[in-house]
């Protein structure tokens, strides 16, 4: 848990389309009607969408850059300091010449920390944006990536740099198991994992778990369009021992709803309070996590 009483819960999936921004915009708006102090933060950069569904009015908003090297070819002397320390090839050097590619760099500055002639300083190269603002009592923040950009991580960091002190808040991650997931999810409370039971869903769900796991995080998983016939994700979840959260049925209210632009919380009734039990369960799984680590310290 984090201090001041702010906790953070990324909502994820190991493939887009499983109903990842569904669950996390539902779970804050069933919450901000009973609590305050209830922020959602959209890190799925790449294809934000949290907006069509919690409508906000956006406030304010700037422009995010990353530093990149620019190289001064009077001074550069051809030594080859900088590409050897740079990882992802951002910088080269042929025929004795500095080489940028801005695309891919990550702005860590060793480049320039090395070069023994100065020839390297930084510029400022703009990835996008970061917009912020209310909705209907639920702060709002997302970031959108500039066209083109390949670099969302960077993003991703300043996206999360605006969730506030206190409160709840729920984090929309990126699909997948990449960089930027790991930026969005690292220092969340409570990663709730959301799959649908299917054997592309429950394959990608397993390469999320790892992620989540090597990270030490606690989590859980919420099966969407579950159907009773439908076994698999249950026994996935019990060969892997992984608490199921909710299983969301596979309702054709909820897909209308979702096509419109609505929350399932207010088209579909009983959906209010399915997600209230989900927020119960994570609550409950959580205090858990935070007690067998509080256990662990103290025998350490």
């Amino acid at each position: 848990m984090h201090k001041g009483g702010e906790v953070q819960i990324a909502v994820a999936s190991g493939k887009g389309g499983t109903g990842k921004t569904t669950v996390a915009c539902n779970l804050a708006f069933v919450l901000s009607r009973s609590a305050e102090g209830i922020s959602y933060v959209d890190c799925d950069v790449e294809e934000p969408n949290g907006h069509l569904f919690l409508k906000p009015r956006i406030e304010e908003s700037r422009t995010v850059g990353v530093p990149v090297p620019e190289v001064d070819g009077g001074k550069c002397n051809g030594c080859k300091l900088c590409a050897r320390i740079c990882r992802f090839s951002a910088i080269v050097c042929l025929l004795n010449k500095a080489l940028t590619f801005p695309e891919l760099c990550h702005g860590c500055g060793g480049c320039m920390h090395v070069c023994p002639q100065g020839a390297i300083i930084e510029k400022t190269r703009d990835v996008g944006v970061v917009e912020w603002g209310m909705a209907s009592g639920i702060r709002f923040v997302h970031g959108r990536l500039r066209v083109g950009e390949a670099m969302s991580p960077p993003l991703v960091r300043e996206v999360k740099k605006m969730i506030s002190g206190n409160g709840i808040t729920f984090v929309d991650v990126p699909p997948g198991t990449s960089c930027p997931v790991v930026s969005a999810v690292r220092g969340c409370d409570f990663v709730v994992l959301v799959t649908e039971p299917t054997p592309f869903g429950l394959n990608d769900l397993d390469l999320a778990l790892d992620m989540v796991r090597e990270l030490g995080l606690a989590h859980g998983v919420v099966v969407n369009r579950h159907e009773e016939a439908n076994d698999l994700a249950r026994q996935f979840c019990r060969r892997r021992n992984i608490a199921i959260l909710a299983e969301i049925p596979d309702d054709r209210r909820v897909a209308q709803a979702y096509s419109n632009g609505m929350l399932a919380c207010e088209a579909v009734p009983g959906y209010d309070r399915q997600f209230a039990h989900l927020w119960e369960r994570i609550e409950k799984e959580l205090a858990a996590a935070v007690a067998s680590a509080d256990r662990e310290t103290d025998a350490a």
